[in-house]
C-alpha cells in the first residue's frame, strides 16, 4: 500500500480535478491511528503531518502536497503543525 504525494501541483490541475468545491478538514497537532475504508485524495492547504503506514515507513507531507491514501490503509497519523485541507472519498 503506498502512499502517492505530488508536490506543488499547478493550480489548473487542482482545478480540473475539482479540487477548490471538495469538503474541509481541520484538526489540530494531535496523533491518532485511521484506517481508509475508500481511497482519499486531499489537498493540504496548511500543516505538516507525518503519516506512518502499518509495517511501512513514515511519510511526510504538507501545505502544497496533494496525497492519494489507498482503500485498506491502515496508519498513524502524527501532526506537527494544525492542518487544513481539501478531502473527496472516491
Amino acid at each position: 500500500m503506498e502512499i502517492k504525494i505530488e508536490h506543488q501541483p499547478s493550480q489548473e490541475y487542482l482545478k480540473d480535478l475539482g479540487v477548490f468545491k471538495w469538503a474541509i478538514w481541520q484538526k489540530e497537532v494531535s496523533k491518532f491511528p485511521w484506517t481508509y475504508d475508500t481511497e482519499e485524495t486531499c489537498y493540504f492547504l496548511a500543516g505538516d503531518v507525518i503519516v506512518t503506514p502499518d509495517g511501512g515507513q513514515p511519510v511526510q507531507m504538507g501545505k502544497g502536497d496533494l496525497v492519494t491514501f489507498p482503500a485498506g490503509m491502515s496508519c498513524m497519523w502524527e501532526i506537527i503543525s494544525d492542518v487544513k485541507k481539501h478531502y473527496y472519498f472516491f
